[in-house]
């Protein structure tokens, strides 16, 4: 396990847990029922150290995806959609984690309605932050999959993309491109992110391996309730995926926060707490910490 630095968000909440085929690093705040926080591609539990400690009355529970982050892989085949699905659920077992509801951010949202297939114990309620439901458009769509395989198959590729990616000019025009501006610690977080070459080899990975069409294609069977918030300035997933991906759910809720980009959450955990906080007591029985309206 890589040596988590002294300063990283929640370094107090975070803890090694060896559970097979990963070495994961997870961190876990707050008490009450469980709720399960992924993160998107290329990014780690830190994303959420903002918007965690808003989310009271629930113990929150944040892993680092396999190969990124702090979590080391134990098999560079299982960073597929479907098998971190499964291996996160084995997680969930071996540790005794009854999640009432999943929270997922891009990539973490498609994770979260494959986990409510394959939980023993499905969660009763499915949070989609610009959650990442439609494959790209047209030629992206054939080219992308195709050259991050290509990508990850070279061990050369993840140094050489490191280095042209972490330099601070770099990451934040990458930031940029979301349609999201962070802050400075935002943006020095993340640049330490792509600074490693592991995590770069990890995202490069889930990437190659990333198939959502047969998720895509069940949505009408998933019945768990579901709360897909979007984001109009969005330039990584538009907001009319989620909007379309809602209308096919059959218990899916829309809800749309105006001038922020991808990484909403960031920009905006208070706005996103106050649209989450009451749909997880409506639907998971936890409590709710938000006054009645008068």
């Amino acid at each position: 396990m890589q040596a988590i630095p002294l300063d990283w968000p929640m370094r107090d909440h975070s803890r090694v847990i060896r559970c097979r085929p990963h070495e994961w690093h997870v961190q876990v705040m707050g008490q009450g029922p469980d709720v399960l926080l992924l993160h998107g591609a290329g990014a780690s539990a830190h994303s959420f150290h903002r918007l965690a400690p808003l989310l009271a009355g629930y113990r929150v529970i944040m892993p680092d995806l396999p190969g990124q982050g702090f979590t080391r892989a134990g098999g560079m085949m299982r960073l597929g959609l479907d098998a971190m699905a499964d291996d996160l659920a084995t997680l969930c077992n071996d540790q005794g984690w009854r999640p009432v509801a999943i929270i997922g951010h891009s990539a973490g949202g498609a994770i979260a309605l494959r986990m409510a297939e394959v939980l023993p114990n499905p969660p009763r309620a499915v949070v989609g932050l610009n959650a990442a439901l439609g494959p790209f458009d047209g030629f992206a769509g054939w080219l992308f999959p195709r050259l991050a395989k290509a990508m990850s198959a070279s061990p050369f590729v993840a140094a050489i993309v490191t280095r042209l990616v972490s330099n601070r000019n770099q990451v934040e025009m990458l930031l940029k491109g979301t349609g999201s501006v962070l802050d400075a610690e935002g943006v020095a977080l993340y640049r330490r992110l792509v600074s490693d070459k592991r995590h770069i080899e990890g995202t490069l990975g889930m990437m190659a391996q990333w198939r959502l069409e047969p998720l895509i294609e069940r949505l009408p069977q998933i019945m768990v309730p579901t709360l897909l918030i979007a984001s109009d300035k969005d330039r990584a997933v538009p907001a009319r995926v989620s909007r379309e991906a809602a209308k096919r759910i059959p218990r899916a809720q829309y809800i749309e926060i105006a001038e922020y980009g991808h990484l909403l959450h960031e920009e905006a955990p208070h706005r996103v707490s106050e649209v989450i906080l009451p749909f997880l007591a409506e639907n998971s029985g936890g409590l709710s910490l938000v006054p009645d309206p008068a």
